[in-house]
């Protein structure tokens, strides 16, 4: 062999090396590459490693979009969406960060609004040949059905809605992307921003609201403070009078007790008396004789012990006193 068929063997097995080295393609974990030959598509290529003819065989390009992060001239990090042709379709689940847009409400109050997306492509080949640009058709459809749905609402609904509005947004796009091979897993509100002048008013309003609770708050305290106290009061009272009712009928139960006392004492004074003067066949002349003696005593009482008054039944006086005497046996009274 001459030195150009050496030259053109070398060229071709170059050639071969260069062509099975093109060949070769390695598609990362939760990624596809869709494969068209002469501009047909012809297959989805899995992770790992894969092979397919060079120049007969080319991978589809895919408008993919993503935000990224910068430093402005103040030092403030900006995030920026980037617009970029891929060959691989990333499968795992993708966040778009979709920009503020004015939206009308019910009652034409203008406000501005901006929404998170989280989609995830369950389709690769819907995503790549049923829809022109997914990342636009999906930014301009959510624009559109926000603000259909703020259209149907009025300012105070709009700001105390976020759920509402979530759900009706996530419901419509996954309805209508589920054709592109697109799942739409949820929707996030960010920001809601109504007009200065409304966010002024909205702020005096809730600082009134603020104002009036302090009082009815301070009103319900004094109010709290004043029953109470009343309350205090009357248990006081009711405790007092209570202690007076308590106080009166123990000395009303001292006092029946005492006279219970003193009439038990008389009666056992009569029993020894009556013993002791058994004998007598009349002990009642007795008794009526010691009432006749204490009478006459306090008669006397202050009269240099004169009787200045004799009564009519003196004569039963005396005959008490006789009576006494046999009684005693006959002692007479110590002067």
């Amino acid at each position: 062999m001459n030195d150009l068929g050496v030259m053109f063997l070398s060229i071709f097995i170059l050639f071969v090396i260069v062509l099975i080295a093109k060949g070769i393609v390695i598609v990362r974990q939760a990624q596809v590459m869709i494969i068209e030959r002469f501009g047909k598509y012809l297959q989805v290529l899995t992770p790992g490693i894969n092979w397919i003819i060079p120049i007969m065989d080319r991978p589809h390009l895919m408008e993919w979009r993503e935000n990224r992060d910068y430093v402005d001239g103040a030092g403030r990090v900006r995030s920026v969406p980037i617009t970029e042709m891929r060959d691989v379709i990333d499968m795992r689940e993708t966040v778009y960060d979709l920009p503020r847009q004015s939206v009308i409400t019910k009652d034409n109050v203008g406000i501005e609004i901006n929404a998170l997306l989280y989609f995830q492509i369950t389709d690769p080949i819907n995503a790549a040949y049923k829809v022109e640009s997914l990342p636009t058709a999906i930014e301009k459809l959510t624009q559109t059905t926000l603000r259909n749905i703020i259209g149907e609402m009025d300012l105070d609904q709009t700001l105390t809605s976020r759920e509402i509005i979530k759900s009706k947004l996530q419901v419509i796009l996954d309805e209508a992307t589920n054709k592109w091979g697109v799942k739409v897993n949820r929707v996030e509100l960010q920001d809601i921003i109504p007009p200065a002048a409304i966010r002024e008013a909205m702020e005096k309003q809730m600082k009134a609201e603020r104002d009036r609770r302090a009082m009815v708050t301070e009103a319900e305290g004094t109010k709290t403070a004043q029953i109470l106290k009343a309350e205090a009061v009357r248990e006081s009272e009711i405790k007092k009078a209570e202690g007076m009712k308590q106080a009166a009928i123990l000395e009303a139960e001292g006092v029946s007790e005492a006279k219970i006392k003193v009439a038990q004492a008389e009666a056992e004074a009569v029993k020894i008396v009556a013993s002791t003067v058994a004998q007598s066949s009349n002990p009642a002349s007795y008794m009526i004789s010691l009432k006749y003696i204490e009478a006459l005593t306090k008669m006397t009482e202050g009269k240099d012990n004169k009787i200045i008054y004799m009564p009519y039944e003196a004569s039963n006086v005396l005959g008490a006193v006789a009576a006494i005497k046999d009684l005693t046996g006959g002692v007479p009274a110590a002067k």
